[in-house]
């Protein structure tokens, strides 16, 4: 099973650049244009942020003449997913329901977020008993 890496909010900014333009690859000088004067980063600091990617093996590269060309080897989902997850654990114990009544109390709704959750929640409720849980 192939191990999801655990992201900076800086490493996620550039994977967030990448999976935008996915499935065509990346390249640097994009990729510094699109981050760099935006958020104040230096060529190198992207540059900087792709190799450490490249280590964490959320990104893979294909060399074609000088140019690398950079693309994903995680998706979007996979990399929430271990975020929500370390989220949930270090912020509620694991436990999804004060998770939700935190945001659903502290944040304004509109009637389609409500009506969504609601709609998840059921589809969730089915899922259990059909599972006899």
């Amino acid at each position: 099973m192939k191990t999801i890496p655990h992201l900076s909010e800086a490493e996620w900014e550039v994977m967030k650049a990448i999976w935008r333009r996915d499935p065509e690859p990346s390249i640097a000088p994009q990729l510094v244009a699109e981050l760099g004067e935006p958020r104040g980063w230096s060529e190198a600091t992207v540059k900087t942020l792709l190799n450490r990617l490249l280590k964490k093996k959320a990104l893979r590269f294909e060399k074609v003449g000088k140019a690398y060309l950079y693309s994903p080897a995680v998706t979007e989902n996979q990399c929430r997913s271990v975020a929500s997850d370390s989220f949930l654990n270090r912020v509620f114990d694991g436990s999804l329901s004060p998770l939700l009544a935190h945001f659903v109390s502290s944040r304004k709704l509109s009637a389609a977020e409500i009506n969504e959750l609601e709609q998840l929640l059921g589809k969730n409720k089915i899922k259990g008993k059909e599972e006899g849980q």
